[in-house]
Formats: C-alpha cells, sequence, structure tokens
C-alpha cells in the first residue's frame, strides 16, 4: 500500500485521524463543537471538525459513515460518500443523518465519520452518436435479478 503525504492544520482540540489497524482503509474523524449538537430523528446537521487538509493533485478523500454509528444508531452520512477535492482548502465539515429511533447527541471528540483517500482519473469524453453493445444493454434498476 503506498503512503501519500497529506498536509493537515488542526485548529481542533482533537488528535489528527489516524488508522486503528494497519489493513484498515478509513481514518476516524471526530466532531469539534463548542456545544453539543443534537440531530432529531429525520433530521441531518452539519457538524464541524476543526481539520483543513491540502489534498495533493490527482487524488480526493471521502467522507464516509462509521459503520457502528449506522447499526447502532442509524446515524449516517447524508451525502456518503462525500468528497473533498484537491483544491478545497476548506474545514472538513461532515452532514450526518439520523435515521435511528431516538434523538441523537454529538458531543466534542465523537468520532463521527472516516476519511479514506482515493487517486481519482479526470474524463475526455468521447462524443458519439452510438455505444457498442454490452450483455446488460439499457436494463437498468433490478435488471440484474436483485
Amino acid at each position: 500500500m503506498e503512503t501519500k503525504s497529506v498536509k493537515i492544520v488542526n485548529s481542533s482540540n482533537n488528535k489528527i485521524p489516524a488508522y486503528q489497524t494497519l489493513g484498515a482503509a478509513g481514518m476516524d474523524i471526530c466532531a469539534f463543537l463548542a456545544s453539543e449538537v443534537s440531530i432529531k430523528k429525520g433530521s441531518f446537521e452539519l457538524i464541524t471538525t476543526g481539520l483543513y487538509v491540502e489534498i495533493p493533485f490527482g487524488f480526493e478523500i471521502q467522507v464516509r459513515s462509521r459503520s457502528g454509528l449506522a447499526f447502532k444508531n442509524g446515524i449516517f452520512v447524508l451525502n456518503s460518500p462525500g468528497t473533498i477535492d484537491s483544491d478545497y482548502r476548506g474545514e472538513i465539515k461532515v452532514l450526518l443523518m439520523n435515521l435511528g429511533q431516538e434523538d441523537f447527541i454529538v458531543k466534542n471528540g465523537d468520532r463521527i465519520a472516516q476519511l479514506v483517500m482515493n487517486k481519482v482519473e479526470t474524463i475526455a469524453w468521447d462524443v458519439v452518436e452510438q455505444l457498442s453493445d454490452s450483455d446488460r444493454g439499457v436494463g437498468g434498476y433490478g435488471s440484474t435479478g436483485i
């Protein structure tokens, strides 16, 4: 696995994200809050982290849900995976949604999501009049037997 250097500014009182195990793909990211935030059931809130990053060109960082929060509390990243582009320099914020049965309280330092860095390729469109055939063809949602 290749390691890429990424510049980070931490204006929070939390530790910077870190891998918890050798094989982990994601790093947990923590909330940075002056006071608790209540996410009402069926609602969403934008949670601040106090982190700013400079991602190398050709990469992105995805913000993804933490499986434990989703399973235990119905809390997930609403626009998952959220993308942080290499040219963004603002604070990382996490849009959390509550589909749980109860209101959910987020406190300063709570692990709220995970970050995964990925290489990205850019697209050069090749405009044509027709696409080649495939076994699936134009079959859409549910067409493979779901």
